[in-house]
């Protein structure tokens, strides 16, 4: 548990680092690259850690100011490659994450992420992610529904009012106090995905809070075919089936997903009908994704490859 209650700590003082894994960075990587050059706020470092990338991922990150760290594909796992940016980060007191195809919003996005820090009991802060310009409409819904445009602060205390939410953060843009990073242990480097939510989950047990901030933002989302969607959903469901523990503190997300399933069907409605059937497609594919995942301890592992999304992830199971 941490020491003194709401204690300020001046934003401007700390020291910040910027830190992000690479594999092939394509054709967002110089639009990200030049929107992290024009942030207002210093960075005490700038590293990547690059998977045997074949482009100019790591020419263009050098040319920017990036310390490289290189490690083999094989070795890749979200959670295993942050720890080890984390690590790497030994002169700064916030780690900020962002993943290669999120471009900054804007000049002050980071230094926006950071302001929640002033207070000591915020363990970690995340910022609001937007659709990309040409997003389909199920891209724009995904990140309204779970990017709002108001900030908010939740603790262990919240989980009435949020339910199994009161957790969700990514790392696709976030922040974290490094001692608090590094107290609880770091980031669990052989989960499947969701070192992230792990993590966070973690933290508000042991009486930090997280910061949501909708004003820091970048722009960041994806259109998955149904393939992926349903690989996705699959793994999140082996997520779950392997992490109880969570359940059993915050309850199941299946009122969530409910809720999800309706907001969608509502926006795509309201907004382009003619994505309808997609819509219904793409939850079709993400629920039997979900329902597959519950019996993946019956599967043989050469079927788990093709099911999941995160394959690599088989090989050291």
């Amino acid at each position: 548990m941490m020491g003194g209650q709401g204690k300020e700590m001046n934003d401007r003082g700390l020291k910040v680092s910027l830190l992000i894994p690479t594999y092939n960075a394509g054709a967002k990587w110089p639009q990200v690259l030049d929107g992290i050059s024009a942030q207002t706020i210093p960075f005490t470092e700038k590293i990547i850690i690059d998977s045997g990338s074949a482009d100019h991922t790591r020419e263009l990150a050098k040319g920017h100011g990036f310390d490289i760290i290189n490690i083999p594909k094989n070795d890749f796992n979200h959670g295993y490659a942050r720890q080890v940016l984390a690590d790497a980060a030994t002169r700064s007191d916030v780690c900020t994450f962002l993943t290669q195809d999120a471009i900054p919003a804007t000049a002050d996005s980071v230094q926006k992420l950071v302001e929640p820090f002033r207070d000591d009991e915020i363990g970690l802060a995340y910022g609001r992610q937007i659709p990309h310009d040409g997003a389909t409409p199920l891209e724009k819904h995904a990140r309204l529904f779970n990017y709002p445009d108001r900030s908010d602060v939740r603790g262990l205390d919240d989980r009435a009012r949020c339910g199994f939410k009161v957790f969700f953060c990514s790392n696709s843009f976030a922040a974290y106090r490094k001692t608090v990073l590094r107290d609880l242990g770091g980031f669990p480097t052989h989960s499947i995905m969701g070192e992230d939510a792990l993590f966070a989950a973690k933290m508000l047990t042991k009486g930090y809070k997280l910061a949501y901030v909708a004003d820091a933002q970048v722009k960041h989302s994806h259109s998955y075919s149904l393939k992926e969607e349903f690989r996705r959903y699959f793994d999140t469901r082996v997520f779950h089936e392997q992490n109880k523990w969570i359940r059993d503190i915050y309850g199941r997300p299946s009122g969530e997903g409910l809720r999800y399933v309706r907001s969608e069907l509502n926006y795509i409605a309201s907004t382009d009908a003619t994505f309808l059937f997609s819509s219904v497609s793409s939850l079709f594919a993400k629920w039997l994704g979900y329902k597959i995942g519950r019996y993946y301890r019956h599967v043989p592992k050469s079927w788990l490859r093709k099911l999941s999304m995160h394959q690599a992830y088989w090989q050291h199971v």
